[in-house]
C-alpha cells in the first residue's frame, strides 16, 4: 500500500464527519430493532399526556420504584416516583454522591400536537352531526383532514364519577374524519395560501349521519343520535362535555417504514421518543453517582405554561423536598446539577432542502442529536448551552461509544423553535437539548430513525452512570 500524504493525514487529523451508524456499527441494527419493540407499545399506548403518565407510572412500579414519600428517607439506589396531576410525573434514583454535588436530571414532554374538542362541541348541520374543536400546539391544519381519528380523554360526570374515553383504537371500534373537498370543487381553496388551505374553524370531525326515529318531529334528530350513543356508553349527556377533556389523535398504530425497516413512522413522537428512552435509561440507572430526576412534563407545545408543564414550580418543588431531606441548599443542589432538555430537533430532509443549513444540520441514522441553542432569529428564546457544558456531555458519550450529532432547527431567518430548555436554566441549572432526528414533525406521522431512537438512550443512559 501506498503511504499517506501529509495532506491526507492531516484530512484525517485535522477534519471529522458524522457517520452513518449502519455503516459504521452494523451491529446495532438488531439492537435497535429489539430496543424499539418496547417503545412502538409505549407510542400506541400513550397518545395523550395522561395515558402517557399511566403507561410510565406502570413501568417505573413493575421495576421497583415507589411513590415518593418526604416523610421517609431514601438510600442510594432508591428508586421513587411522583405524579403531578395526572398529567406529569417524575422518577428518582439516589445517588452515592451528597445531593449538594448536584442532580442529573433529564426533561422530555408527553404532550403533542392534536385537536382538542372544545367545551360545547356537539352540533349538527344538514344532518351530519360534527364535532367542534380547537387545535393544540403547532400543527399544519390542512394535514389532519381525510385522517381517521381516535378519541381520546377523560369526562367528569356530575356526580364526580371520572369516564375515561377511547374510541377508534381497538379492532372494530369506529373513527372519527375531517373532511376536505375534491379536487374538481378546490378551485377557491387551491387559492389559499397553504397555512389557510384548511381553517381552525373548519377542522370539524363527521361522528354520526343517522337520526334518532320518533314519532314527534325532534329538532337535530342526527345529533340527539350521537348523545344517546354516548350516554348509551359512557352514561353522559351533553352537558359533561362542560367538565371533559377530550382529545382528537390520529387513529394509526406505531408501524415500521421501508422495505428494510430501518425507520418508525407514529403520531406523538415529538418529543414520547425523548418520554421513552429518558425514562428506559432511568429504570437502567442503578446506584449511580448522581442522584437521578427524570421529568415527563405537560404543555410544552404551548409554552410549558400552566401547573403541569415546566413553567412552572413543579420540579422545583420537588428539587427542593428532595434537598430539604438531605439537609441539603437547594440553591447549591441546583447550581450544580446539569440537565439535559431532551427533545427531537428536525432532520434534513432532502426534498426540501432549501429550509436547512446542509453543515449545520442532523440526519436521520446518524445518531442522537445534540442542540447548542433553538430559539428565533438571532437564538431569541433560547438557553444557548455553554462550551464548557457541550464539552461535559459530549466527553460522557463519547466514552460510553454512543453515535451523536450536532444540529440546529433549519437555515437561519427560516422559522426556529424552542424547548423547555430555557425555563430549567431559570432555575440556575446548566442545561442543553438532546434529543432524536425527526423527519415530518408536528405532523399526524412523524418519522424517526431506530438506530438514532437506541443511541439516544444509550446516551442518556451514559448520563446517568
Amino acid at each position: 500500500m501506498m503511504d499517506k500524504t501529509i495532506g491526507q493525514t492531516l484530512q484525517e487529523e485535522l477534519t471529522f464527519k458524522f457517520p452513518h451508524i449502519g455503516k459504521d456499527a452494523p451491529e446495532q441494527i438488531g439492537e435497535a430493532e429489539q430496543f424499539c419493540t418496547g417503545y412502538k407499545r409505549f407510542l400506541d399506548n400513550g397518545k395523550t399526556e395522561r395515558e402517557c403518565v399511566r403507561e410510565a407510572a406502570a413501568m417505573l412500579e413493575m421495576q421497583g420504584y415507589v411513590p415518593f414519600d418526604t416523610t421517609k428517607s431514601y438510600k442510594a439506589g432508591d428508586k421513587v416516583y411522583q405524579i403531578n396531576r395526572g398529567k406529569a410525573i417524575l422518577a428518582t434514583t439516589f445517588g452515592r454522591e451528597g445531593l449538594e454535588k448536584g442532580l442529573r436530571m433529564n426533561g422530555a414532554h408527553i404532550d403533542s400536537p392534536r385537536l382538542d374538542l372544545k367545551p360545547n362541541p356537539v352540533y349538527e348541520k344538514n344532518d351530519l352531526a360534527y364535532f367542534k374543536t380547537h387545535y393544540y400546539g403547532g400543527i399544519r391544519k390542512y394535514q389532519w383532514a381525510t385522517v381517521p381519528l381516535a378519541m381520546h380523554g377523560v369526562i367528569i360526570k356530575k356526580s364526580g364519577e371520572v369516564m375515561e374515553v377511547n374510541i377508534g383504537e381497538k379492532e372494530g371500534d369506529p373513527v372519527f374524519c375531517i373532511t376536505d373537498l375534491l379536487p374538481h370543487l378546490a378551485a377557491d381553496q387551491n387559492d389559499r395560501k397553504l397555512g389557510d388551505g384548511l381553517k381552525g374553524e373548519e377542522l370539524n370531525v363527521i361522528i354520526g349521519s343517522l337520526p334518532f326515529n320518533d314519532e314527534a318531529e325532534l329538532k337535530e334528530p342526527v345529533k340527539l343520535m350521537t348523545l344517546k350513543l354516548l350516554h348509551d356508553r359512557f352514561g353522559i349527556t351533553e352537558a359533561d362535555f362542560l367538565r371533559a377533556e377530550i382529545e382528537l389523535v390520529p387513529a394509526q398504530k406505531a408501524s415500521d417504514v421501508g422495505l428494510d425497516r430501518s425507520i418508525i413512522g407514529a403520531y406523538g413522537q415529538d418529543d414520547r421518543v425523548c418520554a421513552y428512552t429518558a425514562l428506559m435509561a432511568e429504570i437502567d440507572a442503578v446506584n449511580p453517582e448522581y442522584t437521578t430526576v427524570t421529568v415527563l412534563a405537560d404543555k410544552e407545545e404551548i409554552g410549558s405554561d400552566g401547573n403541569t408543564g415546566l413553567n412552572s414550580h413543579f420540579v422545583l418543588h420537588y428539587i427542593e423536598d428532595l434537598a430539604e431531606m438531605a439537609h441539603a441548599n437547594v440553591r447549591t443542589v441546583l447550581r450544580n446539577s446539569i440537565c439535559l432538555s431532551s427533545d427531537v430537533n428536525a432532520a434534513y430532509d432532502p426534498t426540501f432542502a432549501s429550509v436547512y443549513e446542509e453543515r449545520n444540520s442532523c440526519y436521520i441514522n446518524k445518531g442522537c442529536v445534540l442542540t447548542k441553542y433553538t430559539g428565533v432569529r438571532g437564538k431569541a428564546g433560547s438557553n444557548d448551552a455553554s462550551a464548557e457544558l457541550m464539552a461535559k456531555v459530549i466527553a460522557m458519550m463519547d466514552k460510553e461509544g454512543v453515535y451523536w450529532q450536532i444540529g440546529e432547527l433549519g437555515a437561519v431567518d427560516q422559522g426556529g423553535g424552542g424547548t423547555i430548555a430555557k425555563y430549567v436554566a431559570a432555575m440556575d441549572v446548566d442545561v442543553v437539548d438532546l434529543g432524536v432526528p425527526i423527519l415530518s414533525m408536528h405532523s399526524p406521522f412523524e418519522l424517526s430513525s431506530k438506530l438514532d431512537v437506541y443511541n439516544t438512550y444509550k446516551a442518556f443512559r451514559a448520563f446517568y452512570k
